[in-house]
């Protein structure tokens, strides 16, 4: 029997969306007020999944203190109150749109989690934007 346990955590963070092989015309074109030279920052919403059988000695999928710690220091701490751009190295060379940012989380969790968990992540840019990523091609 699956089942799927759900985590919601939040990050603030700051980010420019620009290709620095396009003109500062064509970022604003493309990308708009989000290629505000100055930078924009989110209040983003992240909702992770675990899905797995669950365990019969201890009733769980997985301890969801676990899942937060594991969030916490993959994800939260890295990026909060940070400059995306400027602050984390998964985007050094990487546009840090929604949908970026979604599988780095997701690339970030997955080295932490028990292979038997299928894991999805969701992020919410805005209460209406959102993107989800489930590590399927």
């Amino acid at each position: 029997m699956k089942i799927t346990l759900s985590r919601k955590e939040h990050f603030n963070a700051a980010h420019r969306l620009f290709r620095a092989d396009w003109t500062d015309e064509k970022n604003k074109e493309i990308f708009g007020k989000c290629s505000n030279i100055n930078y924009h920052g989110h209040n983003y919403e992240i909702i992770v999944k675990v899905t797995g059988n669950i365990d019969p000695l201890t009733g769980y999928v997985m301890d969801v203190k676990t899942l937060s710690t594991i969030i916490k220091d993959q994800v939260t701490e890295k990026f909060d109150h940070k400059n995306l751009n400027l602050d984390c190295a998964e985007f050094t060379a990487l546009n840090p749109t929604a949908e970026n940012i979604c599988v780095v989380i997701w690339q970030l969790l997955r080295t932490h989690l028990p292979t038997t968990l299928d894991l999805h992540v969701t992020l919410f840019e805005t209460e209406r934007n959102s993107v989800e990523y489930d590590g399927k091609e």
